[in-house]
């Protein structure tokens, strides 16, 4: 699937974070949105590399229509990972949002340097983070046109 054309269709999204609370977070802004789609979510680098390349436990892990991801991560942090998709030719289209709670003016340069899509910085209090997950949602699986899976 390439991305969402009618109420039916479902957007696959990969969440890559290690905050448990975060996860909870964005699983609910999630949930209460108008926009169906499919939350997977991985803990670590490593782990969200494996599941975009399909290997291990993710064997029969869908191609994620965008990833969201976090910056800190443990085993391989997020500019790795974002390093890594970008110079993998299978994955270098699927579009990347950084959502950190980094406001560091060095990673958002970073972000953008590695062909990050998007910035977002998490909030600290939670219904302003479920409203940033709820603008991304609106924007990235209403208004965007993402590319389809072959790249065409």
């Amino acid at each position: 699937m390439s991305y969402p054309d009618s109420p039916a269709d479902t957007a696959d999204i990969l969440l890559v974070e290690d905050n448990p609370g975060d996860v909870r977070l964005t699983e609910e802004a999630f949930r209460e949105g108008q926009i169906k789609n499919t939350l997977h979510v991985v803990n670590d680098g490593v782990e969200a590399l494996a599941f975009l390349r399909q290997r291990g436990e993710y064997a029969e892990a869908p191609r994620p229509d965008i990833v969201l991801l976090d910056l800190n991560l443990p085993r391989k942090d997020g500019d790795e990972v974002l390093d890594e998709i970008r110079e993998d030719s299978d994955l270098e289209a699927i579009p990347v949002v950084v959502l950190t709670s980094s406001e560091a003016q060095e990673d958002i340069v970073q972000s953008y340097e590695l062909k990050a899509n998007a910035f977002l910085t998490k909030p600290v209090d939670p219904e302003e983070f479920i409203e940033v997950v709820r603008t991304f949602q609106e924007f990235w699986l209403s208004v965007v046109r993402l590319p389809p899976e072959d790249g065409n």
